[in-house]
């Protein structure tokens, strides 16, 4: 019996350092398995960032009168461009090249979910202040690729070109004739503003395959008062029930927005869908 003891000790002893040994691997599995799951959940539920509400997307494949909303000359107010980013609508922004926000505008409208244009700068037959460069009758054909392009570059983001202006320019045929297949190429729309009665414009981007529409209401703020811009607006609301569809075009003015905040929130109670100005091209 006293021979065994001391060999009976012993593996007491290595028994005893043997369940410490695995308790301790046990615990150190535990702490990994714990720090996996903690990584496993960050992935699986990662932290959301915040974002602005991109603006209501409708579905363009449902029936029902439709209205485009074309904000011109933005540019060169930031301040504008978010005023009308508060607004959680589908509105078009036009926006003049070469101004001192033009681009980070595009840049930013992209982003939020708002459509980007060219406002393209064309020569009018009035008294209106022109642009420092714009598309004149006469130009050659490579000066008018040239202006197109070096403004494109200016308005990241773009998918469509309504002019500026333009009472001239868009009554010459031949400068039209020129200007359509470059649209085309670069599979931009064209929304004619319809600035004078005389426009061939439309019929030009027609004729030569290019995605186009016009404006077919009157303009939301030649006169800038709160009062006659909702009315304007009831009435391009009331041309879309009626018409179908209906694309209207306003200006970033404080009366505009703020008619604009204050009705556009009946437009669907009355059954007209907010779109982006692609969705009216044909």
């Amino acid at each position: 019996m006293t021979a065994i003891r001391p060999s009976f000790g012993r593996f007491a002893s290595f028994a005893l350092l043997l369940l410490l040994a695995v308790l301790a691997l046990g615990l150190t599995g535990c702490d990994r398995i714990k720090s996996a799951s903690r990584s496993l959940s960050r992935v699986i539920h990662p932290g959301k960032e915040k974002a602005h509400p991109a603006p209501h997307t409708p579905n363009t494949r449902a029936s029902g009168p439709r209205l485009a909303i074309i904000l011109d000359d933005l540019g060169s107010d930031r301040a504008d461009a978010d005023v009308i980013f508060s607004l959680p609508y589908p509105l078009t922004v036009s926006i003049l090249p070469s101004h001192a926000h033009s681009a980070e505008i595009a840049e930013e409208a992209h982003r939020r979910g708002y459509q980007v244009m060219l406002h393209l700068p064309m020569q009018a037959l009035g008294n209106e202040t022109a642009e420092s460069l714009e598309l004149r009758p006469g130009m050659s054909a490579s000066e008018i690729s040239q202006v197109l392009v070096g403004m494109l570059d200016g308005v990241p983001h773009a998918v469509g070109v309504n002019n500026h202006q333009g009472s001239r320019a868009t009554s010459d045929a031949a400068l039209m004739a020129e200007l359509m297949p470059l649209l085309r190429a670069r599979n931009l729309f064209f929304i004619d503003s319809r600035t004078t009665a005389a426009t061939v414009a439309f019929d030009t981007a027609q004729r030569d395959g290019v995605r186009c529409a016009f404006r077919n209401v009157p303009f939301l703020d030649d006169v800038q008062d709160v009062a006659a811009i909702r009315s304007q607006l009831e009435h391009a609301i009331h041309s879309a029930l009626e018409k179908g569809q209906a694309i209207a075009i306003g200006h970033p003015h404080p009366e505009t927005l703020r008619a604009l905040r204050d009705l556009l929130p009946t437009a669907e109670s009355q059954g007209v869908r907010l779109v982006h100005a692609s969705d009216l091209v044909r």
